[in-house]
């Protein structure tokens, strides 16, 4: 089953960008400049856009159609990627708390070793004269 380009790949020129958004190719060009799009390049410096940027560019004309300015579109878009980069840091957290729970009920269904009784009985740790307060401690792996 054939598949399309990948919806970053930068495939449309920008007449063709300009027509499937229904925008001025002069309009690309403004937003570009203002930041709020950045095309792909040829070798040559022409501006090649792709799904991604059809659709960003679907959604800037939509929201300036509603009223909204450039300044409030700049402002929605950081927005809009502040949440994307949160939903993102979160899902990772809980696949690395989902994985630490996993570690922790797998080594508390083992038999503690002699030295970590502090596990199971912290008063019978100090009796049998090991350091009170022992602790496991979870590494968490850097970003």
């Amino acid at each position: 089953m054939p598949t399309g380009p990948a919806p970053d790949a930068a495939v449309y020129v920008i007449s063709v960008a300009a027509e499937l958004t229904g925008l001025h190719p002069q309009t690309l060009r403004a937003y570009e400049r203002m930041g709020l799009i950045t095309p792909g390049r040829t070798g040559g410096g022409g501006r090649r856009y792709s799904h991604s940027d059809i659709e960003l560019l679907r959604l800037i004309a939509d929201l300036t159609s509603h009223g909204i300015g450039i300044e409030g579109v700049r402002r929605i878009l950081e927005l809009e990627h502040q949440v994307a980069a949160l939903g993102h840091r979160n899902r990772e957290l809980a696949a690395e708390l989902e994985a630490t729970r996993q570690a922790l009920r797998t080594a508390l269904s083992q038999k503690p070793p002699s030295r970590l009784p502090a596990l199971r009985d912290p008063q019978a740790a100090e009796d049998r004269g090991n350091v009170p307060g022992q602790a496991v401690v979870v590494w968490r792996r850097g970003r």
